[in-house]
């Protein structure tokens, strides 16, 4: 158990090995509650929800989800969040653990001339289950009436779990199908037994925060205050896709055009260690002997049995197949660029 956040949360069940493996392979439960809500409503909710997130909240029917970045006038990072449509008049932003405070603050400080909205805090309100792999869909099913196999990537449906009322999205942060579930705190527990009861003979683990990290790093899914924060811009990143290039001006939308027209001073990449060496976050990169840029993740994949990363480099050095060289405790290990995600289900 460590603190994260401000939350007591666990590192490992039975291993991180083990845990990521039962994701991968079959299933694995998450506690992720100490992710945050906060909810923007009233009758200029998306224009609001415009100004101050990067993608294009326009484009969302209602009961879809979509991720986003709260961003700087200078296109950088408050947050990276998803973007819940619940009405045309009401959205849910989930951001992250850390970031709760920060976020509403940012928030209401910066849709106060957009108009009839406001944001409330509702965090406390909600607690959240993950249940991500193959056997998830299944196992799920088990418990709830509503059509899972109908229920799109992306999209949420509310009914019941164990009998508890919640509201169900199909997301995740591990590059598996899976769903996230919304209930009451006071459920949470009611329903978490009750999905670890409902997946014993299909092997769902219950899983923490170590396994939730080596997933997401081979699916390439940044972190924020490793990968991206607010010294780095959504086009460095390399999260273009989720800005909305022709829905109007935003918070940090000047900036963000500029570069992606002429181009961002440096590119987050995905690399392999080409020597035996693993590559943590800090870690610094060099080229030509000079160095290039930092680690922002790294680790030795349980599924992909390999040393990757993620790492900010110099333009004219994020060509696939590039390669480098890390400061790995003293001594300079071979890397080369590599396409992101690393993992993609089948599917």
């Amino acid at each position: 158990m460590v603190e994260f956040g401000g939350w007591d949360m666990p590192v490992e069940y039975s291993g991180i090995v083990d845990e990521h493996m039962a994701v991968r392979t079959r299933a694995g439960l998450f506690d992720v509650s100490h992710m945050g809500e906060i909810e923007i409503a009233g009758a200029d909710a998306l224009k609001a929800v415009q100004h101050i997130t990067s993608n294009d909240a326009a484009k969302l029917a209602t009961n879809q989800i979509q991720y986003s970045a709260l961003t700087t006038p200078e296109g950088t990072f408050v947050d990276d969040v998803l973007v819940y449509k619940m009405r045309d008049d009401h959205f849910m932003l989930v951001v992250n653990a850390s970031n709760i405070i920060k976020d509403f603050h940012w928030i209401t400080a910066h849709i106060g001339g957009q108009g009839d909205a406001m944001a409330v805090n509702t965090s406390s309100r909600y607690a959240l289950l993950a249940l991500q792999g193959p056997a998830a869909r299944d196992v799920l099913q088990s418990l709830t009436g509503a059509n899972l196999a109908e229920l799109k990537y992306y999209w949420f449906t509310t009914g019941e779990v164990a009998n508890v009322l919640a509201t169900i999205s199909r997301t995740g942060y591990t590059g598996e199908d899976g769903f996230e579930i919304f209930v009451a705190p006071a459920a949470a527990e009611r329903v978490w037994d009750a999905i670890l009861n409902a997946g014993r003979s299909a092997g769902v683990a219950p899983a923490g925060l170590g396994a939730r990290d080596t997933l997401r790093l081979e699916a390439a899914m940044r972190l924020y205050g490793n990968d991206m924060d607010e010294t780095t811009t959504v086009v460095e990143a390399d999260l273009g896709w989720i800005v909305g290039w022709k829905k109007g001006e935003f918070l940090g939308s000047p900036v963000l055009q500029r570069q992606k027209a002429d181009g961002a001073p440096r590119k987050l990449v995905g690399f392999e260690m080409l020597d035996r060496a693993i590559a943590r976050h800090g870690y610094d990169a060099y080229a030509d002997g000079a160095k290039a840029g930092m680690v922002t993740s790294g680790t030795q994949t349980p599924f992909l049995k390999k040393a990757i990363g993620m790492a900010y480099l110099p333009p004219d050095r994020t060509a696939p197949g590039t390669e480098f060289e890390i400061d790995v405790r003293g001594r300079r290990a071979r890397a080369k660029v590599v396409p992101m995600p690393f993992y993609k289900r089948q599917k």
